[in-house]
């Protein structure tokens, strides 16, 4: 089953989503939490989801070193919604994303393929 979950902010997304793969761990299930989250306090809530569960978590931060190749994906990027204005490149690096304060993995996709930055990261994950 393939489950999309959407609403507004406080309407308890993030709430289902952090008690979801907390009860998917309990079964012995690997889960893949994707969001910017650039915030310690999401990484932290993330984090803690599997330490609840009994399982450890693996962070993974991936970012595209090359400026150009950023800057042209950016800019590449399609709306969901039609007519929704994507930002720009300058606009994205503007956000609010806190460093990353612990250890964790670091995946840079650029110059790659979507399937040679996946391989690279299971690589390190089985290391």
């Amino acid at each position: 089953m393939f489950i999309v979950i959407g609403g507004l902010p406080g309407t308890g997304k993030t709430t289902v989503g952090y008690a979801l793969a907390g009860d998917h761990l309990r079964q012995g299930l690997s889960v893949i939490a994707e969001s910017v989250n650039p915030l310690a306090v999401t990484r932290d809530a993330w984090r803690d989801v599997g330490l609840a569960a009994g399982v450890p978590a693996v962070e993974v931060e991936v970012v595209c070193s090359d400026a150009a190749e950023h800057r042209r994906r950016i800019a590449t990027r399609s709306s969901d919604i039609p007519g929704l204005p994507q930002p720009d490149r300058q606009q994205t690096l503007d956000r609010d994303y806190q460093p990353w304060d612990r250890e964790h993995v670091v995946v840079d996709t650029a110059g790659q393929e979507p399937q040679e930055s996946l391989a690279s990261l299971v690589r390190r994950l089985h290391a």
